[in-house]
């Protein structure tokens, strides 16, 4: 199952520099692991934004859910999902 995800980051402005540092650290190597996994195919960054817009590929609802919500600054995201379904004019979908 494929899933549009934007995800924008608001880390406190009082949250402390070196523990900012450690959690923005473990999210890289978090989401650089589903990467390599194929779980997340895709992630582009929004200009001028501390935001990202991603591709989701799993196997559920639920697989994405545990995904994200272990992301380590799940806690500073607003994260919007939108499910993603192949378009009957992709001239590279299956069938076409």
């Amino acid at each position: 199952m494929l899933f549009h995800v934007r995800m924008d980051v608001r880390i406190p402005h009082d949250l402390d520099p070196r523990q900012c540092a450690e959690i923005v650290a473990r999210e890289k190597a978090y989401s650089q692991e589903l990467q390599r996994s194929g779980k997340w195919p895709h992630i582009w960054r929004i200009a001028g934004q501390y935001s990202n817009f991603s591709i989701f590929d799993v196997e559920s609802n639920d697989e994405l859910h545990e995904i994200l919500s272990g992301l380590p600054l799940f806690a500073y995201m607003d994260i919007r999902v939108t499910p993603l379904a192949t378009h009957p004019s992709d001239v590279k979908a299956p069938g076409q």
